[in-house]
């Protein structure tokens, strides 16, 4: 995989254009989201495979799931957990796990030891953890946040954040570290951690992840013939068969030598596609939406700058304009 995106995303279905923008944006070969409200696997997004796991309640809340591209083989792979975790295994043999500790809900180091252990090495845990701690250099640390703590190390296991905050408090105009990416100790020196400097109307901020290792387009689908644009005429002439070599030749040669010339016929003759995955369509998205999109970004760039009321308030009232 070549890039990993993590986000609390508040809600799945109501983030449909922000995903879109995030997948056309960073082309990741996965995204794990938390949050995602989800109450039935019903939901889709286009080239991408979703596996989830919802609360089974009246009421949708919390949620997890993992987007996986299409062209990249995954297999799901079933957790024996009471947290809100999926994980699933890339065909580069990395388990990629989404989790997500809600701040109301007793977590107890037992449930993240076997967490765990339940994950194949080499692992990445990303998710919104609620953790407050120096050590990640928040102004002050929780019980949770050192419960984190005794998880890193009692396991000797790699925290890829350094100080970036990744979680904005609407009550409290605040920015905090809550969202956290974890992986085991051979991964550390192939991965590095970003965060999007774009809420995408959530509170949080997408963490973006990069594996060094891989050419990002090297992902992509293979390139495949355009037939209905094949050039007949220049694919007939050198698509001849000479039967002098067929008939001097065993049977493999022979058959070697008419796959290599109709191959070469139509690499010079038929067009191919360019192996890149479609961008995320968004049919209704106009230029109207895509003024008030730039003077909404215009708006948060200034407030994050300069935090004020008159800040904050005009940034919400471009906010509302989409």
């Amino acid at each position: 995989m070549a890039t990993l995106i993590s986000w609390n995303c508040r809600g799945f279905r109501n983030k449909s254009v922000e995903l879109r923008d995030l997948i056309n944006k960073h082309k990741p070969a996965s995204i794990a989201l938390q949050e995602t409200f989800l109450k039935t696997d019903k939901h889709s997004i286009r080239q991408y495979k979703i596996y989830s796991k919802h609360n089974i309640a009246d009421r949708s809340f919390g949620g997890v799931a993992i987007l996986a591209a299409t062209d990249i083989p995954t297999i799901p792979v079933t957790l024996n957990t009471n947290l809100q975790a999926i994980r699933i295994q890339t065909h580069s043999l990395i388990t990629v796990c989404s989790l997500y500790l809600p701040p109301s809900e007793r977590v107890s180091q037992t449930d993240l030891n076997n967490l765990i252990h339940q994950l194949p090495t080499p692992f990445i845990i990303s998710g919104d953890l609620n953790g407050h701690s120096t050590f990640w250099r928040s102004s002050d640390s929780n019980s949770r946040g050192l419960k984190i703590e005794h998880f890193i190390a009692d396991h000797n296991l790699c925290l890829l954040n350094s100080d970036e905050k990744t979680h904005f408090h609407l009550p409290t105009r605040t920015f905090h570290s809550v969202d956290f990416a974890i992986c085991s100790p051979p991964l550390l020196p192939f991965l590095s951690l970003t965060v999007d400097n774009d809420l995408y109307n959530s509170d949080h901020f997408p963490l973006i992840l990069t594996d060094s290792r891989h050419n990002p387009t090297s992902h992509f689908r293979p390139p495949k013939y355009i037939f209905n644009a094949v050039n007949w005429q220049k694919f007939t002439f050198p698509a001849n068969i000479n039967s002098d070599i067929i008939k001097s030749s065993t049977i493999d040669q022979a058959i070697d030598y008419v796959v290599n010339v109709i191959i070469e016929a139509a690499d010079n003759s038929i067009p191919n596609t360019s192996g890149m995955r479609r961008k995320q369509n968004k049919p209704w998205w106009n230029a109207d939406c895509h003024q008030a999109r730039k003077k909404q970004k215009k708006s948060w760039g200034v407030f994050r700058r300069h935090p004020s009321t008159a800040n904050f308030i005009n940034f919400k009232k471009t906010q509302s304009g989409i």
